[in-house]
């Protein structure tokens, strides 16, 4: 077994190795840009070497420096993590000739597996299900029928040229078949200039499922149960599960020893996986193979039982599969959420900076010891007080639950979620609640299709409405209450004119351009130590109980006999005086107010904010790459002004209205802050 060995990566994942590392008491190297020279994965690893600046081109792309790392901290394995160099053949090769263990599959899995053309031959001749096509050029619509019904309706016409939806058609018969290939072949020919079109078998309603396989140097492969993948935003996934809610156990057996006689066919030696395409009628494809970790390994790990980054490391180092496919276990129900640095009501605008507040649920599982289930575990690179650096992804964290079945997996998510406490940048969370709550997913009735469909026009706040919005509310009086009980207590008061608490309050929830909803609230005294009152807004009743420390911002409690877990902060950016309350996905801003106090604030003129519509400002920090514009130009609602680059994707701005330009007032090539002044407008 190897005594120290290397990771290759950063963040959550080279944080997770590291973890298992040192269970098995193997010493452990990161490599850091200067980005991440105080990094947590940096922080926890027992040596630490520099490999250059921040972009991963200069850093953690750079096999030469990695290699010289390895050998110059005499590490004799390189761990990949996913990403950078983790599916690079070359540098599989280069780590075997250097004598370096490479913690993944040898470099001839990587080059079979790599090439799009030559794996989908690889899987025929596995016999591995792959989608059915015609992929030469077609003469005209009588072909393309014959061919079409070969195939089997449902097909998919394209234009070999094809994009944007032009030259593209779905055929159910030989009618439509015939009349759309004659449809894709005029498009393809006035858009692109070439004809030339193909068809292939149209999958409907896709999900996208993979199986995760193991091999090892002795020629033993097996399956580790599947993962459902479909809740996909842009084609990166958003929420894994293991097992599917849709596949059958006939579909699941089928689908492993399939991924099991490809992974033979390129004598696959680690962990890796293999994506399929699932039809509505169960009917699977096989799409691409994976040959590292995946992000989602997790929920593998949580109902496997299984330490799959234990077992990479046993497999370089020429260990054979510790068991067999019948010792494979499927227990319970597990669901991982990416929690991502991202402002889901800004389009997902990537957010970076500090945070300023960083506070996971409390983990009862843990990464390294697979014995812990039914529970809560945090993947995660960052710490409070860290930074969210513009140049990698825009992960912060993983967050993993099991359950016993599935709606006990939603339910634990749904409460830690509430729980997750982060401050000074935004994140996704409020999608992942809007997600988890939605009746089709709550059913299992989703697809690939699911995000695009049901948001079509971005994620808004109406887009998680709570389930009783007015909980909200007798929640914002039972904390004012409780804050007002610890003022009277304060000594030193002049008599007379002590801190009166009082019961009757009315809660002014604060919402856009002035607009305000007002609601009566009785609070009653607190009834014991466990801080019970009764809370009355309007004809609804609510017994809240918390034992939580004043000031803390996650708030644990009981209410009517039920547990919940919020989120209360006093002082938000518009009001220092108004409650913020987080709870499933929603959030209020609140002012608990006495009657008069009410009567006082119904008075109170809206001041509404400055008007900057002369102002194009960053909506996010990052590097300004690109000024499309100069001073004195003429430009019409739609056309391209800037471009930010920022967690490794271009951000286009566009104009929202007809202008002039008056001044360009950020230079390319800066750093931008969120709502920087990036060009005026006459």
């Amino acid at each position: 077994m190897f005594t120290k060995i290397l990771i290759a990566n950063r963040g959550e994942i080279a944080c997770r190795v590291i973890a298992t590392a040192k269970k098995m008491g193997i010493a452990t190297v990161a490599v850091y840009s200067d980005a991440d020279k105080e990094a947590r994965h940096v922080l926890l690893a027992d040596e630490a070497v520099r490999i250059g600046t921040a972009p991963s081109r200069d850093s953690y792309l750079l096999a030469d420096k990695i290699i010289a790392a390895a050998k110059q901290t005499g590490a004799q394995a390189i761990h990949p993590g996913y990403g950078f160099l983790s599916e690079n053949e070359a540098f599989a090769k280069r780590c075997e000739d250097e004598g370096i263990a490479f913690i993944g599959p040898k470099a001839h899995s990587i080059a079979a597996m790599g090439d799009k053309i030559a794996s989908k031959k690889l899987a025929n001749e596995a016999k591995v299900n792959t989608i059915p096509g015609y992929n030469d050029a077609i003469s005209g619509p009588e072909q393309a029928v014959e061919i079409a019904k070969g195939i089997g309706y449902p097909v998919m016409i394209k234009a070999s040229a094809g994009g944007g939806g032009k030259g593209l058609r779905v055929a159910f018969n030989d009618k439509e078949a015939f009349d759309g290939f004659a449809s894709c072949q005029n498009e393809a020919r006035n858009s692109f200039g070439d004809d030339r079109i193909f068809i292939e078998k149209f999958v409907q309603e896709p999900r996208h499922i993979e199986i995760q396989v193991l091999g090892d140097s002795h020629g033993n492969v097996i399956y580790l149960n599947e993962r459902e993948c479909s809740i996909q935003r842009r084609h990166q996934k958003v929420i894994e599960e293991a097992p599917s809610p849709f596949i059958s156990e006939a579909t699941r057996k089928a689908m492993g020893e399939q991924a099991v006689q490809l992974a033979k066919a390129v004598k696959y030696q680690s962990a890796g996986t293999v994506e399929f395409v699932v039809g509505k009628d169960q009917d699977f494809y096989f799409l691409e193979m994976n040959t590292r970790l995946q992000v989602e390994h997790p929920v593998t790990e949580c109902i496997t039982g299984l330490d799959l980054v234990e077992l990479m490391i046993r497999v370089a180092a020429g260990e054979a599969l510790p068991l067999t496919q019948a010792d494979v276990k499927r227990d319970g129900w597990a669901i991982e959420c990416r929690i991502n640095a991202e402002d889901p009501f800004r389009n997902f605008l990537p957010s970076t900076g500090r945070l300023v507040r960083f506070q996971p649920p409390e983990e009862t599982m843990f990464q390294s010891d697979t014995s812990k289930k039914l529970g809560v575990r945090v993947d995660t690179g960052v710490y409070e007080g860290g930074e969210i650096p513009m140049y990698y992804d825009s992960m912060i964290a993983k967050l993993i639950v099991h359950g016993t079945d599935r709606n006990d997996a939603i339910a634990k998510m749904r409460a830690a979620l509430n729980g997750f406490v982060i401050r000074g940048i935004s994140s996704n969370i409020p999608f992942q609640a809007a997600l988890l709550a939605h009746p089709k997913f709550v059913s299992g009735d989703f697809n690939t299709g699911f995000i695009a469909e049901n948001y079509s026009q971005g994620f808004h706040a109406a887009d998680v409405p709570h389930e009783d919005p007015l909980f909200l509310v007798a929640l914002a009086a039972y904390m004012n209450r409780r804050y007002r009980a610890r003022a009277s207590g304060i000594s030193g008061q002049m008599a007379g004119h002590e801190v009166k608490v009082g019961e009757q309050f009315v809660v002014a929830v604060l919402g856009h351009e002035g607009q305000k909803d007002y609601h009566d609230v009785s609070v009653t005294d607190f009834e014991d130590k466990s801080r019970s009152s009764a809370v009355t807004v309007g004809a609804s009743s609510y017994q809240i109980s918390s034992t939580a420390t004043l000031g803390q911002i996650r708030v644990q409690g009981q209410c009517n006999g039920m547990g919940f877990t919020a989120q209360v902060e006093r002082g938000t950016p518009k009001n220092p005086l108004a409650l913020r309350i987080a709870h499933n996905g929603t959030q209020i801003e609140a002012m608990v107010l006495s009657p008069l106090g009410a009567r006082l604030h119904q008075l109170m003129p809206y001041k509404a904010p400055p008007d900057l519509s002369r102002f194009l400002l960053s909506p996010m920090p990052g590097l300004l790459v690109d000024v499309a514009v100069a001073p004195g130009q003429a430009v019409q609602a739609g056309e391209k002004l800037a471009v930010i680059e920022a967690m490794k994707m271009e951000n286009v701005l566009f104009a929202a209205q007809d202008g002039v330009v008056s001044k360009i007032v950020a230079a390319k090539g800066e750093s931008l802050s969120v709502d920087q002044v990036i060009i005026e407008f006459q």
